[in-house]
């Protein structure tokens, strides 16, 4: 009989040995969208004179920067970058997008979050959803929720999706807004529709491609 325990074991090897330079390549691929992203961002702040330090990570297979208060009274300023409902973050974020596109050729995912105003919605919008996920549970009934921009529908998705319910995005830009039902018998729980939390523009065209997040 022959032996093919050396040979799983040698392919399993071979296996993990190809895929860590590919993840070993996006990593860095992404790092330098970061990078990218905060020179254009350095700079739009020393045109703006506004203070503030700028972080650089890869969050969830994305780049993600944030601009945080260096010292005091720069939360204030810095408020201004952020706008009414982050009007002004959703902007700054695309303009960074087109910047690192306009710079290494490939379209960016890059998130940005300014003054932690995207952390703190984060956390507001995980409430509501879970207040959406009760009523559901306690009436059976569909809950619609108010228009969100992508990235925070996005959100909404996840913590549906966790509880074991169904959710999608109905309605056209600025209107479109998240739908939380029961699932249907035999379907499986999640998100019926595709929001992947890029900002409005993209979502224009998006229903193909929402979730895809981020």
């Amino acid at each position: 009989m022959t032996d093919s325990t050396g040979s799983a074991d040698s392919t399993d090897s071979t296996d993990k040995a190809v895929a860590a330079p590919a993840v070993s390549n996006t990593v860095k691929r992404l790092e330098e969208e970061g990078e990218v992203g905060a020179d254009y961002l350095e700079e739009l702040l020393d045109i703006a004179d506004l203070g503030g330090d700028i972080d650089i990570d890869v969050d969830h297979g994305r780049a993600s920067i944030a601009i945080v208060a260096s010292e005091e009274g720069d939360e204030h300023e810095l408020a201004d970058l952020v706008g009414r409902d982050g009007e002004v973050l959703e902007a700054v974020q695309e303009l960074t997008r087109l910047a690192v596109q306009a710079r290494t050729g490939s379209r960016s995912r890059l998130m940005l979050d300014i003054n932690g105003y995207r952390a703190a919605r984060r956390e507001e919008l995980t409430k509501i959803a879970a207040e959406a996920v009760a009523r559901v549970h306690a009436s059976g009934e569909t809950v619609s929720l108010a228009p969100m921009n992508p990235f925070e529908r996005k959100v909404c998705h996840d913590v549906v999706a966790a509880a074991g319910l169904v959710s999608e995005s109905e309605g056209a830009e600025p209107h479109r807004h998240v739908v939380v039902m029961l699932p249907e018998d035999g379907a499986e729980p999640g998100i019926d529709d595709d929001d992947d939390g890029d900002d409005a523009a993209s979502a224009t065209s998006a229903d193909a491609d929402e979730e895809n997040q981020d």
